[in-house]
């Protein structure tokens, strides 16, 4: 398609972007859009009873399914979960990927929360995308700039989250989104018991009901962009 666009959502984890944006993700897949997961980390460290191996090797086996039921492509950096650094290492290599990739669009965490993985993502994220968009860096690749940044609502990036962006889910898309998400076990609450499925199905209606949708997910665009009731980005 002519106009086609790609998203590029970067995690902090596997299943951050998966849960927060998986629905527009599907909503763009089935429109004929591209749609790449990019998870910095598997998000290893969380299962009560399985080793940090063995859950990574779980996480990305369970990353690798909700892209395909949605009609999106994944990729996985070699960080560790809770050891997220921010420095220019892994900046390139976030902007390499958007350079080789070349999305329209990123969804990523917002720049407050109670996981410093995320906090760390939002502001590795920022710095690749200026990276990625400057001719004057020289990297393997000629530079892209993505006009349009998007944070996603997520329940553990809550301070001074306002969002001002609501993109309309239609059933097809919720129902595979839904499919998508019972893919991950902490998405069933089988590691720490949090109703991650039921928090953000019901999310959908609290975000879509003041914009006029039955159903939406909700996101903070960068300073100065408007409020807006969407049915794509």
């Amino acid at each position: 398609m002519a106009d086609q666009k790609h998203i590029l959502a970067i995690g902090g984890h596997a299943g951050d972007m998966d849960l927060t944006a998986g629905a527009v993700i599907a909503k763009y897949t089935q429109a004929g859009h591209k749609a790449t997961f990019l998870h910095l980390t598997p998000g290893e460290k969380g299962h009560p009873r399985l080793s940090p191996d063995e859950y990574a090797a779980q996480k990305m086996k369970e990353a690798r399914e909700f892209a395909d039921i949605v009609g999106a492509d994944v990729r996985f950096l070699a960080y560790k979960d809770a050891e997220l650094p921010v420095n220019d290492e892994v900046k390139y290599e976030v902007c390499d990927i958007i350079r080789e990739l070349k999305p329209n669009i990123i969804i990523t965490h917002w720049k407050s929360s109670i996981h410093k993985d995320h906090e760390n993502t939002h502001w590795i994220v920022q710095d690749a995308r200026f990276y990625a968009g400057l001719k004057t860096i020289e990297r393997a690749l000629p530079a892209h700039w993505v006009d349009q940044v998007y944070y996603a609502d997520n329940w553990e990036d809550p301070y001074d989250f306002q969002p001002d962006v609501f993109i309309d889910i239609p059933q097809e898309a919720y129902e595979t989104w839904v499919k998508a998400m019972n893919v991950y076990a902490y998405a069933r609450g089988e590691t720490s018991g949090f109703p991650f499925i039921e928090y953000y199905k019901a999310l959908t209606i609290v975000r879509g009901a003041p914009a006029g949708f039955h159903r939406a997910q909700a996101f903070v665009a960068p300073r100065g962009a408007l409020n807006k009731r969407l049915q794509f980005f």
